[in-house]
């Protein structure tokens, strides 16, 4: 595995974290409006304003924090202590299970 670009001890006690080679996929290919929200996804992790849990697999949680008059969501598998950022988007809108609100 190559070393973490971003890491973070979620809310949650996860260690999350993504690739630097991952996260230029995710800004450049899958959501290039998330360029440069590398500060604002760490804080999502650390300081959501809500954690859900995917509907569809239940390792997977969603953490929200928020962005201006948006949402960035920050979607991350969890595996033990450990996780990953599968993908990170902005958003108006919540999706999932709630796990936990501020």
């Amino acid at each position: 595995m190559s070393e973490a670009y971003l890491k973070a001890l979620s809310k949650l006690s996860k260690r999350i974290s993504v690739s630097k080679s991952y996260w230029d996929y995710i800004v450049n290919i899958k959501h290039k409006n998330v360029k440069g929200l590398e500060r604002e996804v760490i804080n999502a992790l650390k300081n959501p304003v809500e954690i859900r849990r995917s509907t569809k697999d239940p390792s997977v949680y969603l953490y929200y924090g928020k962005y201006g008059d948006k949402f960035v969501c920050v979607v991350a598998k969890h595996l033990n202590e450990d996780g990953f950022i599968i993908t990170v988007y902005l958003t108006r809108r919540f999706v999932g299970e709630v796990v936990w609100r501020s």
